[in-house]
């Protein structure tokens, strides 16, 4: 009796949190800020609302746990009597890793991966892998693609319909144990899974389905 109440517990706490992020997105949206289709905002996401007006997400974008996004700075307004604001625009496709900081002025992607807790101080350009404090550009982002390609070839992969951590039994938790026992191990299958609309995660949806 107790596995049927933990799940109806769990579907209404995933729909609570869903309801509690789209009710964020629409208030950022209704002060100006502009944010794309198939976009994942988690709601730890500092958003600089007093400007966010001057920030534009664009689709199919992604962050990871506790980022920043600043679109003013007021440190020097004691001595100058001045603060500094800047747009942020983070293009197409560009994935941002958590803790990561996004100060004003800067423009990031298309395509553009950031590393977790990097601090972006000025633009990054597109299809690269960038990481660091400031984040500068590591490889390109074929290059990064094409080294991950081959060790999906050489190491354990895992279909995510299976291994998901909503679906993980205790048997299947110990296999990804071991997998990673030697290196690491990939789950397969997660990206198309969420243009199915069976993923984890809750992303903004489309203008189609917005519309519904």
């Amino acid at each position: 009796m107790l596995d049927p109440l933990f799940a109806w517990a769990g579907r209404w706490k995933a729909r609570l949190e869903a309801a509690r992020l789209e009710r964020r997105w629409q208030h950022l949206r209704d002060l100006g800020m502009q944010i794309g289709n198939d976009v994942l905002l988690p709601a730890s996401t500092w958003i600089d609302t007093s400007h966010c007006f001057l920030i534009r997400i664009e689709d199919h974008v992604g962050f990871g746990e506790n980022c920043q996004i600043l679109a003013h700075d007021a440190q020097m307004d004691e001595f100058l009597d001045a603060a500094r604001i800047g747009r942020v625009w983070i293009r197409e496709s560009s994935h941002i890793g958590a803790g990561t900081v996004v100060l004003p002025g800067v423009e990031i992607g298309p395509r553009t991966m950031v590393g977790s807790n990097s601090v972006v101080t000025r633009s990054l350009p597109p299809n690269t892998v960038c990481a660091g404090n400031p984040a500068e550009v590591i490889t390109s982002l074929d290059d990064y693609l094409e080294r991950h390609r081959k060790r999906i070839e050489e190491r354990p992969t895992f279909p995510y319909d299976r291994y998901d951590i909503r679906r993980l039994t205790p048997e299947r938790r110990a296999e990804l144990i071991a997998a990673v026992a030697d290196g690491v191990a990939y789950i397969t299958g997660g990206r198309s899974a969420e243009l199915r609309g069976e993923g984890g995660s809750h992303r903004t949806p489309s203008s189609e389905e917005g519309d519904r």
